[in-house]
């Protein structure tokens, strides 16, 4: 282990060519090349693309999922707390299921934005994102496609609310939470709000599955993500 440490560090130090020539020297069966290393990289990706945000895509993907679900903003824990109080235990519920429906909704369109990202990852990307942390290949992804991704959930929450019939979910919800006596009013921007919990949610999941792979072998399903991945054990 100290050894295949001390040369993932020389790695990081070292030109392109250099890199070839230490990693043909790994205990691991075999070279591991430039291209493998980023295609490994675009492999590990897509398969958290493919096995954890398609999750959030159906219903209850991020309802009954409590690593990503949908609470309400923290302006409105009150209105919820309060409903709960008086016996609207269900409508509160209601108002948090239409966030989490807008947000399943949404999330379809992340694919077509990820497949993009992943396929630019180059070999320097690819190398820093290996010999990073658990967590490095979500990040780069996060880094190149959130401002995209907020763009195109924010127009699809706004409709989703519309066709589920959210707006008029909570336009009953903070109804009745503004006659209970001594509450003040509240109007969020939930489109945004949600918008933004999705795109965590996204992320959250994503990240579960670079996880599984960085540190369970068992979790590597190709021979080229086993090859690949060996360097960081």
């Amino acid at each position: 282990m100290k050894r295949i440490f001390a040369l993932l560090l020389l790695i990081s130090v070292t030109s392109c060519a250099e890199l070839q020539q230490v990693v043909n020297q790994l205990p691991q069966g075999g070279t591991v090349s430039e291209l493998d290393i980023a295609n490994g990289l675009r492999q590990a990706l897509d398969l958290g693309i493919d096995k954890q945000v398609s999750k959030l895509t159906q219903k209850d993907g991020f309802y009954k999922n409590e690593l990503v679900k949908i609470l309400l903003p923290e302006e409105l824990q009150k209105v919820d707390k309060a409903l709960r109080d008086i016996g609207l235990d269900n409508l509160a519920d209601e108002g948090i299921k239409a966030l989490n429906r807008a947000a399943e909704d949404a999330v379809s369109e992340a694919t077509p934005i990820f497949v993009n990202a992943v396929k630019g990852i180059t070999f320097n990307d690819a190398k820093n994102i290996l010999l990073g942390n658990d967590t490095a290949a979500t990040d780069y992804l996060e880094s190149r496609t959130k401002t995209e991704l907020y763009n195109k959930f924010n127009p699809v929450i706004k409709n989703s609310f519309d066709k589920v019939g959210a707006d008029q979910i909570w336009a009953n919800l903070i109804t009745k939470y503004n006659a209970i006596p001594f509450t003040n009013n509240v109007n969020p921007d939930l489109t945004d709000y949600v918008t933004n919990e999705a795109l965590k949610g996204v992320y959250t999941m994503i990240a579960v599955e670079e996880g599984e792979i960085r540190n369970k072998v068992s979790s590597r399903g190709t021979e080229l993500l086993k090859k690949v991945f060996a360097l960081q054990d």
